[in-house]
């Protein structure tokens, strides 16, 4: 996918990876409808970057979802380039994770990207191409205490990918994977529970916390090459990143 003169939607572009990969799209010529919760700071950022346009989406909202998809197709006629970056995280042990919270995490991290790939896939149809990269997570490398339901998202995530790709490539739309680490973002600070146990999971290897530049610079990476997956996980922790 050619990135300069197309048109990217980025969810969860408030802040974090969402707001640096919108940013470096926007460096690399694309012009960018960033979907967010918080209005201020989309709006904020729309005005730093050029013929970007901010549009307040609950991507767990149907509605606003449809409402945010016809949008961005009124304004452009086209959609390119899919990020989905929203997500949250949630932390607890088997025996304590709240149901209610699972199933919140799960409507916003599995079903919301799903959702969004459904709207936005018939624009790409009809333009016979189109590029999707899901955030994953490298959370689910290998097991991690407490972790279960997040990782259990993620998960759900990367498979949902992995068989778009296969039905979506004959018609020449990529769906990729990106793997990110550990990254400073807002994600625990608006983690759904557990914010005390996943600050001490990520004590032991903070010093090896990651920018979300190096994360949109994978991104971008991606939608370029129409590559299955990439990830920023270090060797020791199961994925191919060597610093």
């Amino acid at each position: 996918m050619r990135i300069s003169g197309s048109i990217a939607i980025v969810t969860g572009a408030s802040s974090g990876i969402g707001a640096a990969t919108a940013r470096l799209l926007s460096a690399a010529g694309a012009k960018v409808i960033l979907l967010a919760r918080r209005e201020e700071r989309i709006k904020k950022l729309a005005g730093e970057l050029n013929d970007a346009v901010a549009i307040r989406c609950d991507v767990t909202a149907l509605d606003q979802v449809a409402q945010a998809i016809k949008e961005t197709i009124k304004i452009h006629g086209r959609i390119d380039i899919l990020i989905n970056n929203a997500g949250q995280a949630l932390q607890a042990p088997i025996e304590q994770i709240n149901i209610d919270d699972f199933r919140d995490i799960f409507e916003l991290n599995v079903l919301a990207p799903l959702v969004i790939m459904q709207h936005v896939l018939p624009a790409m149809h009809k333009q016979g191409a189109g590029s999707i990269v899901n955030v994953s997570s490298g959370i689910w490398f290998h097991p991690l205490a407490e972790s279960a339901a997040y990782s259990a998202t993620k998960a759900a995530l990367s498979t949902i990918s992995g068989v778009a790709r296969v039905e979506l490539e004959k018609n020449n739309i990529a769906v990729s994977v990106i793997y990110p680490f550990i990254t400073e973002t807002e994600l625990v600070a608006s983690i759904k529970a557990g914010s005390e146990s996943a600050k001490k999971l990520e004590a032991p290897i903070s010093a090896e916390r990651q920018h979300p530049e190096q994360v949109a610079e994978k991104i971008l990476e991606l939608v370029r090459s129409g590559e299955k997956q990439a990830d920023l996980v270090p060797v020791q922790y199961g994925g191919t990143y060597e610093g």
